[in-house]
């Protein structure tokens, strides 16, 4: 398996799990809040947070635009509220030096080409191709070609759209993240044993969980099953408005995730037989011969 960096962390076989605070659109539109969720997912011990960036005129169909729908803000179209949830240059220079502040490294999953423009802006650390993006090749190829490593989700994909996909980029800084994107994801539809799976169709690559269920102990089972990064949605409050909430971790949540995921990594140990310094009293007094 190929170690990847990102930004000052890596991602490989021998490093630990790179712990990723999916914002997305949790923000609401509000840059406090956006603030406030990365303060606490620095404070989790998280590496780094992730947002979403769209280029409304090019992501929302125009079949769906002028669709109507009741909102925290009133009522409006469709096109009206993604460019209300919408974080622009001014947003995001703040978000930037609040995370360097923070000590967090922060990056978005580009729906758009033009998108890809804009956060090249920042120089991020890598990209996140969303499930709804792993067939836009064009999308893909563009984000790849920055150089940046990338990670591409492939929640309601065929095994066979996972293939095309990696076959067209190749293996180089290319991560995999295994994912269900039902919101939220009930548990036996999680297939977890994917994880290995990837990871041995793919030796080379690292492959992480990107989870969508409630609760915390699946994620903890995808870090025991391999999982070289991780990727929960966080929410300050999961009955706020909004698509994404129900299937996020409130902070409290959050920081008891990061912390079990330390402790399964060192459970995990290295596979090698051996006999530990507080077995030996033990070994002294019980063996027989």
């Amino acid at each position: 398996m190929q170690e990847i960096s990102i930004g000052n962390k890596k991602v490989g076989p021998a490093d630990s799990v790179f712990v990723i605070a999916e914002i997305g659109i949790n923000h609401n539109g509000s840059l406090d809040a956006a603030k406030q969720l990365i303060e606490g997912a620095a404070l989790a011990g998280c590496d780094a947070v992730k947002f979403q960036k769209r280029t409304p005129d090019l992501c929302v169909p125009e079949s769906q635009r002028d669709i109507e729908r009741d909102t925290p803000w009133g009522r409006m179209s469709y096109i009206d509220y993604r460019y209300r949830v919408e974080f622009g240059m001014k947003e995001y220079q703040e978000i930037d030096r609040y995370c360097r502040q923070q000590g967090i490294l922060w990056f978005a999953s580009c729906w758009d080409e033009e998108a890809v423009d804009f956060m090249e802006e920042f120089e991020p650390p890598c990209y996140k191709a969303a499930s709804a993006a792993l067939t836009d090749l064009p999308l893909l190829r563009k984000t790849h070609q920055t150089g940046r490593p990338l990670i591409v989700s492939t929640g309601m994909s065929t095994m066979e759209e996972i293939e095309g996909t990696v076959e067209e980029l190749g293996c180089e800084n290319l991560l995999i993240a295994h994912t269900n994107s039902t919101y939220p994801c009930p548990v036996e539809e999680l297939n977890l044993n994917m994880i290995p799976a990837l990871q041995a169709k793919y030796p080379s690559v690292p492959v992480g969980y990107s989870g969508h269920e409630t609760g915390l102990p699946t994620t903890w089972a995808a870090v025991a099953l391999g999982a070289r990064f991780i990727e929960r949605h966080v929410t300050l409050d999961r009955a706020s408005w909004g698509s994404d909430q129900a299937a996020s971790v409130e902070m409290p949540g959050l920081a008891r995730l990061v912390s079990n995921i330390r402790d399964i990594e060192k459970a995990l140990g290295d596979g090698v037989k051996r006999v530990y310094e507080g077995e030996l009293a033990a070994r002294k007094k019980l063996r027989r011969t």
